[in-house]
């Protein structure tokens, strides 16, 4: 590197953290401290090394950049006017109502795929890009991650080094800001660079230390980088946090506010400069890789025959997969249970495998959504809670991913609580612009596994370990936001969901003979509720039971009481009522509350 370059680099970099204690000031809050430290990184990387085509965000060619400190979002700020994306002014409205640069990056602004600020989500969210890039798209691009050193105490950091090691993605690379001070005080490791170094190289990264603030070892750094094979890059850069003003450098106590006399800073920094970067755009156009679209021949199962909802789902995945060579399947090393691994013989270049790491499964997932594929990503659904987070985090980024959990509820028998998802229904169902579905049967759960690629947003599908009959024939839609209204009469209605459909159908056999007739909706369709039916039938019988195989917190029955709200009706709400043990299915269902005889009491009860 000339000195000419060297100088404009230093100069870059003042620029990005005059910028950044600019942007903070303005809003009168803000993490200028944080971002100060990578100023030096992030300056080399946009003028030398970072390949995007700044005239076309969504070209597929170009580079991915990823805030996982994502806190630091001034300095990607600077970094974008530097590189004509965003202007001064637009700058200034950092972290205001309306603006697109909130206090934490989102899509909203061009190069961002995803949202960050959960520290530990940003990495795992790379390894997912780089997969795609590899496996998928099949493209040279190069996926760069920002990261914190207070970052690496999450254990999610770790799942990402160790699935990017095992995989060998050297179109990865992490630049790991090592300030030192966290929130509160010192990190772990404070500038100790060799014990990170020491547990990267462990999971098979390639490591460099540097000097964070100096141009020439970031340039080599980025450069060796880039042209490593076999394995992913981590630059350990040690650095200073709150860089270049003396009032808040290297101090505890500086984090996460504005500093206090911005224009005394602005002095100490040299003042505001107006340099420009024209970044350097990818080496040529190019178009990912795709694979062929077929027919959809989803499964079909006879009325009466017994089937899990786990196996439809596996098999009209892996007919959906068929049909849509953009649909992709991610594995926790359940396969075998969930019944993806009906996908995984079908597809094996489209599936992927993560062990047990539920939250790098996600990540992955959110990752590959970013460049246009479908994801579904299964596990059991207690698992998933793992993962919830990261679930949250999708939301925010306006992801499109489907996720599928098993094993829900009780029925599963003698496994016990620890393998139950007995939250899920209500996790899933708190997520911003969800869609809940548990189907009772397999042809059902075959045509709401195939809608799903077409929705927005997080969609969740539950389905169910054992075999249950199958009440649909195989060319019945299931509308998302809709139900069916399985039996009719006046007495009450009882809304089911999932296995408790066959409960709540079999106690309505029972209360007829005690010339009780009830009517029976299947609420597969659990967010969006199909409101209007409900009120509609809650009115004309006068009294509801819901019965589902969940806690009572939050699930279906949470879900029909607001859709009632307007409506004065008795709800009785059947959920499980005492933490199960081991026993066998239909055991689980009757010590928990929620089998025919508990279902016909509940109805007897409100007749009363």
């Amino acid at each position: 590197m000339d000195e000419l370059d060297y100088r404009f680099l230093c100069e870059l970099a003042a620029q990005l953290r005059v910028d950044s204690v600019r942007a903070a000031a303005a809003a009168g809050s803000g993490h200028p401290t944080s971002s100060m430290s990578a100023a030096e990184l992030m300056a080399v990387l946009l003028a030398r090394h970072l390949r995007v085509d700044v005239a076309d965000p969504a070209n597929p060619a170009n580079d991915h950049l990823v805030f996982s400190k994502g806190h630091a979002s001034p300095l990607l700020y600077a970094m974008l006017k530097a590189a004509g994306v965003v202007t001064d002014e637009e700058l200034l409205t950092f972290r205001r109502r309306g603006s697109r640069l909130e206090g934490h990056p989102t899509p909203q602004v061009p190069f961002v795929d995803v949202a960050t600020g959960s520290l530990g989500f940003g990495l795992p969210v790379g390894v997912g890009l780089a997969l795609t890039a590899r496996r998928l798209d099949r493209l040279p691009y190069h996926v760069w991650v920002l990261c914190g050193d207070s970052e690496l105490a999450e254990g999610s950091m770790w799942e990402a080094f160790e699935h990017a090691g095992h995989e060998g993605l050297n179109n990865l690379t992490v630049i790991i800001d090592v300030n030192r001070l966290g929130q509160r005080g010192p990190t772990r490791h404070g500038w100790d660079l060799g014990a990170y170094a020491a547990r990267l190289g462990a999971f098979g990264w390639h490591t460099i230390e540097i000097d964070g603030h100096d141009p020439g070892q970031i340039d080599y750094a980025l450069a060796d980088a880039r042209a490593t094979r076999r394995r992913p890059t981590a630059i350990i850069a040690r650095t200073c946090k709150g860089r270049g003003v003396s009032a808040v450098e290297n101090r505890e106590g500086k984090h996460g506010k504005p500093l206090e006399d911005a224009e005394q800073a602005l002095g100490e920094l040299g003042g505001t400069r107006s340099l420009t970067v024209e970044v350097s755009p990818p080496d040529a156009p190019d178009t990912p890789y795709r694979y062929a679209d077929g027919s959809l021949d989803l499964p079909g199962y006879e009325v009466g025959e017994r089937v899990a909802t786990r196996t439809a789902f596996g098999e009209a995945l892996a007919a959906l997969g068929t049909a849509r060579g953009d649909v992709v399947a991610l594995d926790g090393e359940v396969a075998d249970s969930t019944k993806l691994e009906a996908f995984a013989k079908a597809h094996p270049e489209r599936f992927f495998e993560f062990y047990i790491a539920e939250q790098q499964m996600v990540a992955a997932a959110i990752g590959m959504a970013a460049r246009g594929w479908i994801p579904y990503a299964a596990t059991f659904a207690a698992f998933l809670t793992r993962a919830y987070d990261f679930v949250r985090m999708a939301a925010v980024s306006r992801a499109g991913i489907c996720l599928v959990g098993s094993h829900g509820g009780v029925s599963i028998g003698e496994d016990g609580p620890s393998q139950m998802g007995l939250e899920d229904l209500a996790a899933f169902r708190a997520v911003h612009g969800s869609t809940v579905l548990y189907p009772c049967d397999a042809n059902q759960t075959a045509r709401l596994v195939a809608d799903m690629a077409a929705m927005e947003g997080v969609r969740y599908l539950r389905t169910t370990r054992g075999e249950t009959p199958v009440i649909y024939g195989p060319g019945e839609e299931f509308p998302v936001g809709g139900c069916k209204i399985l039996r009719t009469g006046g007495h009450a209605t009882v809304v089911a969901a999932g296995v408790a459909v066959h409960e709540a159908l079999a106690a309505a056999d029972l209360l007829a003979e005690d010339g009780v007739c009830v009517t029976v909706i299947d609420a597969y369709s659990i967010k969006p509720l199909d409101s209007a039916e409900l009120v509609e039938m809650a009115r004309a019988t006068g009294r509801v039971v819901t019965v589902e195989d969940h806690w009572p917190e939050g699930g279906l029955g949470d879900a029909v009481l607001s859709a009632l709200a307007d409506a004065p009706v008795p709800v009785r709400k059947l959920g499980v009522s005492r933490m199960p043990g081991s026993a066998t299915a239909q055991e689980q269902l009757e010590d928990a509350g929620i089998d025919r005889g508990a279902i016909r009491e509940a109805v007897l009860s409100l007749l009363r």
